[in-house]
């Protein structure tokens, strides 16, 4: 029989279509970021929050706004924030940096964290232009945004509802080809997040082409069918902390560790 568990963390807020209220404080910190980084000509796109409220009508509390932008842009994102007075830091060259005023901040980001997916210039050019808080501002255009939430799938946190969302949200009218490139070897993780799709929406099934689905149902079909031995064991890139036994314990290769390596080194390049 299981011990009782006390819940000790409040319950996450239902999906709703009403925006909620934030400080006039962090709306202005925003605002003042959109109106820095479009007076200083700086390439970035709003992703988050705001990009799935402007895919799917969906409004989420949001603590802080999240601006994707390339390696190459980040230094001098920082710098111009920097000048502007922010306190800026970077939590990790690999993906992530951030500017704070007072207790609010913005996330500036540059890919995921297990460096499997990273921004590159293209994720800018094909942003949509939005209104973000009174400024004329750029939201990830939804291919990217499903490809910035493929490998969102932690035990803490999980954006599969995102991705179901975003497809019946545009009724399927996506570029698939993109979205097949975006996710690139991690075919997988796309299929994975279809099937949720579709198994929450039944009857929109249609909306995910059918030559996409049997282009990966092939894929897949093929590669049980002719198991390779020699593939590398790839749970750290879903969630390091819950296969973390396997590679601490048990011997298995850390492949994120790889890909954050390769995504250093890279940087060091641009």
């Amino acid at each position: 029989m299981y011990p009782h568990v006390p819940q000790v963390s409040a319950p996450l807020p239902e999906t709703s279509s009403i925006p909620g209220a934030i400080p006039p404080e962090q709306e202005d910190l925003f605002r003042q970021v959109l109106t820095l980084f479009e007076t200083q000509r700086i390439s970035y796109a709003v992703a988050g929050a705001f990009a799935l409220r402007a895919h799917t009508g969906i409004c989420r509390d949001t603590k802080d706004l999240d601006i994707f932008l390339t390696g190459r842009n980040v230094g001098t994102a920082l710098s111009g924030l920097s000048d502007a007075g922010f306190e800026c830091e970077s939590c990790d060259p690999v993906w992530l940096h951030k500017a704070h005023r007072n207790s609010y901040f913005v996330d500036l980001i540059t890919g995921m964290s297990n460096a499997a997916i990273v921004v590159d210039d293209s994720w800018i050019a094909r942003s949509v232009p939005a209104v973000v808080y009174g400024v004329r501002s750029r939201v990830l255009a939804p291919e990217e945004l499903l490809a910035s939430k493929l490998f969102v799938t932690r035990r803490e946190r999980f954006d599969g509802a995102d991705i179901a969302h975003v497809i019946y949200g545009t009724q399927g009218k996506l570029d698939w080809q993109r979205i097949s490139q975006l996710a690139g070897e991690h075919w997988e993780m796309l299929l994975w997040a279809l099937i949720l799709f579709r198994y929450a929406y039944p009857a929109q099934t249609d909306y995910v082409p059918s030559q996409v689905w049997n282009d990966l149902l092939t894929r897949f079909q093929n590669t049980i069918t002719k198991s390779d031995r020699a593939a590398e064991f790839r749970g750290s890139l879903v969630d390091d902390k819950m296969f973390a036994i396997d590679v601490n314990e048990w011997g298995l290769s850390n492949l994120m560790e790889q890909y954050r390596r390769q995504r250093l080194r890279n940087l060091e390049i641009e």
